[in-house]
């Protein structure tokens, strides 16, 4: 009989989460007999080392991509720089870190023959924007907008100087959404990772059609509800769009990759991602 392999995802509040799905269909595709447990954990700090130590591996969610940092052995350089940590492997107490969320906003994209490069513009200035944006710097410099509200404007330029330090070919500047709705400037790609549009609050976009209209492309964070105004938007204007849920499946197929080396067939992914839209549609049925 194989071991139980024990992991599990931890955030505040938790309660919508789709890492079980996910995650049990990955591990099932390996043939590993598998506990995966949902831990919503309020405070991460030491108190919960002894918890987690009894975890092979696991998934951290909002509010504590940045909490865990401290718990952590060893961090990849990656994770390190972005400063977010979502993934953490664990071996005789060691645990070991890193982000998956670039890498999966990445291969999601080119799962529809589009690059995380050329003319960018962000959206938000938290723990995805934050992977997203050192993920598209990984290459030999990006030309990158980060747009926000005036209050965020402080964190999103501490973001651009760090990124400038990370990749010195880079081009990052910060603009306000008002500034970005006057300066009508065009962009190949709009990468939306604020939670604008999320359900229960769907119907909302976070920029207007117009703004949409003068990207080459929108990826969409955001996964529940799948099709976002921010994607109708770009539906409208003819440009092509991706939604979060594709992201979430790649970062969960990286984390996989972290924590024991495997890898997956892509018609096994398309097939997970099918499913993972229909257990989607199920739930907002409920």
């Amino acid at each position: 009989m194989k071991p139980v392999l024990r992991a599990a995802v931890l955030g505040h509040p938790i309660g919508h989460t789709m890492s079980p799905f996910l995650h049990q269909r990955l591990f099932a595709l390996q043939g590993a007999a598998l506990e995966y447990s949902v831990l919503d954990l309020p405070e991460l700090g030491e108190a919960q080392r002894p918890l987690l130590a009894g975890l092979d591996c696991f998934n951290i969610t909002i509010p504590h991509k940045a909490n865990v940092i401290p718990l952590l052995d060893e961090i990849t350089p990656k994770a390190r720089a972005c400063g977010s940590v979502n993934t953490v492997r664990v071996r005789e107490g060691v645990f070991s870190g890193t982000t998956t969320d670039g890498e999966g906003c990445r291969r999601a994209l080119e799962r529809h023959g589009l690059a995380l490069s050329g003319k960018l513009l962000l959206l938000g200035n938290g723990g995805a924007a934050r992977a997203i944006a050192f993920e598209a710097a990984e290459g030999e410099g990006t030309d990158l907008t980060i747009a926000c509200r005036e209050s965020g404007r402080p964190r999103a330029q501490a973001l651009a100087q760090e990124l400038r330090a990370f990749s010195p070919a880079s081009r990052v500047r910060v603009v306000s959404y008002e500034e970005l709705e006057q300066a009508r400037e065009p962009y190949d790609l709009l990468l939306n990772t604020t939670p604008v549009g999320m359900s229960p609050k769907a119907g909302i976009s976070p920029v207007s059609g117009e703004a949409v209209a003068r990207c080459g492309a929108v990826f969409d964070a955001v996964y529940n509800p799948e099709e976002t105004e921010l994607l109708k938007l770009a539906a409208k204007a003819g440009v092509p769009g991706v939604g979060g849920l594709e992201m979430l499946v790649y970062q969960a197929v990286a984390a996989h990759a972290f924590w024991f080396g495997w890898s997956f067939r892509e018609e096994d992914l398309d097939r997970l991602i099918r499913d993972a839209r229909e257990e989607l549609e199920k739930r907002a049925a409920l």
